[in-house]
């Protein structure tokens, strides 16, 4: 390994060197196990005489701080884990916006709940991982582009998306409107860069999807909730001098319901009135289980004022962090140009695998068996509601999607003192009320059924019952 060490005249060169080494192995930097240069090639990296460096290594050795083991050289013996970095008190600081709440972070390291009904999760025990791993193993077997590429994404991949897309939402897109993002929230971070300028006004739904509204605040933008009844967003809320508007059309986030075509009707015509896009995201909309498919405002739209979002973290896996933004053509070109600013392009292994996945119709079969797994849940989840919780809790009808929301009746407790209750008993699930933007969301509960099988879900609701 290389190791730095800032040696002077003050003091004894082995001095130095021993009481540097001493400082890291302490620190955690060195860790037990780190195998050291050997005296001779850290001498010549130091500039100094080989017997300098063997006079530190002695005592380092002397102290148990390093051995040497035959075959493999001279290690670190002792250690600790990493210890905190010393801080320099500096004057910089963050913009307001970054110390914000809305921009707190979740703690990844609290433990699994034993009855896991957190929204948004797509279940990984159905994920086809063999299969997964085999075409990332080949793409990098067999890849031999090892420069930049487009940072728009690899021409395969977005011809089998358009494809994808068109086939199974009717989404009318061609390959060069279609930029490949690190996820939707990438995608969001886009249309903020190409249509905004900091200041100017984005309506959002509220109660609504928290991360979208953290980006454009983030952007700078003048973020305005408006709210949402049974048919989707009011639009005669929106405030006139919006340029853009995001919504979940297909499955409201986080109540559920689908905006009704009337509404979807007057969206689009006061976009065209005001001379304003609409961020479309149409999240989970793969799994719908009754009634006609649900066609995205994108495939409805004629002036092209629509930008579609969507994501492979519900359909797949979060961890693959792949996501894709389809603009009207006179964006493409600053869509590509600011996904180029932004990270010069997403992985192309990931992105060869992926197209590979759609083509041979493996995301389509993956897609129909989530279908399957997801219907059965939903309908054991609102099965259990009905039963377990008649009178407390009043669910919102959803007809597809990855969770259900359901309102607490009057006279329940707050539903954040609920969820932390809930917690203790092993159920982790959503507080409606913290999806409310800029006023307090509905006394209630998000449900998501993505994480826990269909035979965990009655035990977790009886779990959650007894804290109600």
């Amino acid at each position: 390994m290389d190791l730095h060490l800032n040696l002077n005249h003050d003091s004894g060169l082995a001095e130095q060197i021993h009481t540097q080494l001493s400082q890291q192995i302490a620190s955690g930097a060195l860790r037990e196990g780190t195998v050291l240069p050997s005296s001779r090639e850290l001498a010549g990296r130091l500039a100094v005489s080989r017997a300098t460096v063997v006079t530190a290594y002695e005592r380092l050795a002397a102290h148990g701080l390093i051995r040497s083991r035959a075959g493999i050289g001279t290690m670190v013996s002792a250690g600790r884990g990493s210890a905190p970095v010393a801080q320099v008190e500096s004057p910089l600081r963050p913009r307001a916006v970054w110390e914000a709440e809305p921009f707190a972070v979740p703690d990844p390291a609290m433990p699994a709940a034993e009855f896991n009904f957190a929204p948004g999760v797509p279940t990984h025990a159905e994920f086809p991982f063999a299969q997964w791993r085999a075409l990332l193993s080949d793409q990098l077997r067999t890849s031999t582009e090892a420069g930049y590429a487009d940072p728009a994404g690899s021409a395969r991949l977005r011809e089998a998306l358009a494809r994808h897309l068109g086939v199974s939402r009717g989404v009318r897109v061609g390959a060069g409107q279609l930029v490949i993002t690190t996820g939707a929230q990438q995608a969001f971070d886009i249309a903020a860069r190409v249509l905004l300028e900091p200041g100017d006004t984005v309506a959002v739904e509220d109660p609504g999807y928290r991360p979208a509204y953290r980006g454009f605040l983030a952007y700078g933008a003048r973020v305005v909730g408006v709210p949402v009844d049974a048919e989707g967003l009011v639009v005669d809320r929106i405030p006139p001098e919006t340029r853009l508007v995001y919504v979940t059309p297909s499955h409201q986030f986080p109540l559920g319901m689908p905006m009704s075509e009337s509404r979807r009707t007057e969206l689009l015509a006061w976009a065209a009135r005001h001379d304003a896009a609409i961020a479309e995201d149409d999240y989970d909309s793969e799994f719908r289980f009754t009634g006609r498919p649900l066609t995205p405002l994108q495939a409805t739209d004629t002036e092209g004022r629509v930008l579609y979002v969507g994501s492979f973290s519900k359909t797949l896996l979060p961890a693959l962090r792949v996501g894709f933004l389809g603009v009207p053509w006179t964006l493409a070109e600053a869509a590509r140009r600011a996904k180029f600013a932004a990270d010069y392009g997403t992985a192309g292994h990931l992105q060869a695998a992926l197209a590979e996945f759609i083509e041979t119709g493996d995301l389509a079969r993956h897609l129909r068996r989530m279908r399957r797994t997801y219907e059965r849940r939903h309908d054991v989840l609102m099965s259990e509601l009905h039963d377990q919780f008649g009178g407390v809790l009043e669910p919102i009808g959803s007809s597809g999607g990855t969770h259900t929301a359901a309102l607490l009746t009057p006279g329940n407790a707050d539903d954040l003192a609920l969820t932390d209750r809930a917690r203790v008993e092993g159920v982790l699930v959503g507080a409606l009320s913290r999806w409310g933007l800029q006023r307090p969301g509905p006394n209630g509960f998000v449900f998501g059924y993505g994480a826990i099988p269909a035979e965990r879900i009655r035990d977790g609701l009886a779990a959650l019952r007894r804290v109600i």
